[in-house]
C-alpha cells in the first residue's frame, strides 16, 4: 500500500508540475481583460477538454508495449507523415515558450532594475544569450534547478494567495467584457498542457498500471483550482491594472520568483528540445544546440521590434497551434489504437466522431481567431 501511494504522488507530482509553469504568469492578465468570470469558463472548460485528452492518450499508452514519446505513439498508430506533425507541433510549442519567456524575462528585469520596461528588449537579449551559453556548455549540473521550479512556482501562488486576499475587490471580479471574450482561450490552453509528460507518467507507473487514471484525473483538478484560484486574487487585487506578468506590480520579491519560474520552464524545454533534435533526429550536438538555442532567441530579436507580439500573446499562438494540432493527433491516435493495439488497457475511455470533430472545431476557430487577431482583424 505504501508503495502504491508513493507511486501515486511521484507521478501526480510529476504532471502537474509539468502543468504549472510560466504560462500561469500570463492567466490574469487576458482574466482581467475579459471578466474573470469569463476566464473562470475558459479554465474550466479547457481545463475539462485537457483532462480527456490526457485520459486518451493514457490509454493509447496503456495500449502499447514498451516506452515511447509522443512522436513514437504516432508513428506507430498513423505513421511516418503524421510522425512529423506532431515534432513540428512540439518544435513549435517550445520556440513560441521560449521567445514568450525572453519576453517576459526581459520585461521582468527591466521592471526590476529600472523600474520601467523601456530596456525590456535589450534584458530580453541578455537572457536568450545567458541561456544559449548554459545549453551550450550542458545543462546536466544545472538540472537540480528544475526540481526547484515546480515548488518555487506553488511557493509564489501560495505566497500570493496569503498576501493578497484580504486587499481583494469583489468589483474587480464582477467585470465582464464581451469584446474580449475569446482572448482568455489561447493563454489558458497554454497554461494547462501537459501532454509531453503523460509517457513520463506512465514509465513511473509501469508496475502499477491501473493508477494512471486516478493520476490523470487527480493531477488536472488541482491545476485547475490553483489557475482558477491565482487569477481569482490577482485579478481581484490588482482589477484592471493587471500587467501582461502578473508578477510585476506584485513587489521586487515576486517579480524575482517569477524570474525564477521563467528560467527554470526555458531551460527544461529548451534541454528537451536540443535532445529531441539531437537523439530523435539524430542531429550533432552543434546543430543541435543551434535550433534549439540560437533560433528562438533570433525570432524573439526579429519580433521585438513590432507591435505584433506580446507575453500574452505569444503564449496563446503558441497554445492555440502547437497544442490544438497535438490534441487533436492524439485524438486520431487513440481512435486507431482502440483498433490495433499490443495489450489491453487497465481503463478505457470512449471515442466517437463526434468528440474528435468537436475538438477540431474548437481548436480550428481558436487557430483562425488568433491569425485574425494579429493582423487587428478579430
Amino acid at each position: 500500500m505504501k508503495g502504491e501511494i508513493r507511486n501515486y504522488l511521484i507521478a501526480s507530482s510529476i504532471l502537474i508540475g509539468s502543468c504549472i509553469g510560466a504560462g500561469v504568469l500570463g492567466i490574469p492578465y487576458v482574466a482581467s481583460k475579459s471578466g474573470f468570470l469569463i476566464a473562470l469558463f475558459y479554465i474550466f472548460f479547457v481545463g475539462g477538454i485537457i483532462l480527456l485528452i490526457n485520459l486518451y492518450l493514457g490509454e493509447v499508452a496503456l495500449r502499447t508495449n514498451g516506452t515511447h514519446q509522443l512522436s513514437g505513439y504516432t508513428e506507430k498508430y498513423l505513421g511516418t507523415k503524421w510522425r512529423k506533425l506532431m515534432e513540428f507541433a512540439f518544435i513549435f510549442g517550445v520556440y513560441s515558450a521560449i521567445v514568450a519567456y525572453l519576453i517576459g524575462m526581459g520585461e521582468s528585469l527591466s521592471f526590476l532594475i529600472f523600474k520601467t520596461l523601456d530596456y525590456s528588449i535589450y534584458f530580453g537579449i541578455f537572457s536568450g544569450f545567458v541561456m544559449m551559453f548554459l545549453l551550450w556548455k550542458g545543462v546536466q549540473g544545472l538540472k537540480r534547478f528544475e526540481k526547484f521550479g515546480v515548488i518555487i512556482v506553488l511557493a509564489l501562488l501560495m505566497f500570493i494567495l496569503i498576501l493578497f486576499t484580504p486587499l481583494i475587490y469583489i468589483e474587480n471580479l464582477s467585470y465582464l467584457n464581451f469584446q474580449n471574450i475569446f482572448l482568455p482561450f489561447g493563454v489558458v490552453l497554454f497554461a494547462l498542457l501537459s501532454f509531453s509528460a503523460i509517457p513520463l507518467v506512465v514509465h513511473v507507473l509501469r508496475k502499477k498500471k491501473n493508477l494512471l487514471k486516478k493520476v490523470i484525473i487527480t493531477s488536472s483538478v488541482v491545476s485547475i483550482i490553483f489557475y482558477s484560484l491565482f487569477a481569482f486574487v490577482v485579478v481581484g487585487f490588482k482589477g484592471g491594472g493587471t500587467p501582461e506578468i502578473a508578477t510585476l506590480t506584485l513587489g521586487a520579491i515576486f517579480i524575482f520568483l517569477g524570474l525564477f519560474t521563467m528560467f527554470t520552464s526555458y531551460l527544461s524545454i529548451g534541454n528537451a528540445l536540443e535532445e529531441n533534435f539531437k537523439f530523435d533526429n539524430l542531429m550533432k550536438k552543434k546543430k543541435s544546440w543551434f535550433l534549439a538555442s540560437v533560433i528562438p532567441v533570433a525570432i524573439y530579436i526579429l519580433i521585438s521590434f513590432t507591435n505584433l507580439f506580446s507575453f500574452t500573446k505569444v503564449l496563446s499562438i503558441g497554445g492555440i497551434i502547437s497544442g490544438g494540432l497535438t490534441a487533436i493527433l492524439i485524438l486520431f491516435m487513440a481512435k486507431s489504437a482502440k483498433k490495433k493495439n499490443d495489450r489491453k488497457p487497465e481503463y478505457s475511455i470512449p471515442l466517437n466522431w463526434i468528440i474528435i470533430i468537436f475538438a477540431i472545431l474548437v481548436f480550428g476557430i481558436g487557430v483562425v481567431r488568433e491569425v485574425l487577431s494579429i493582423f487587428g482583424k478579430a
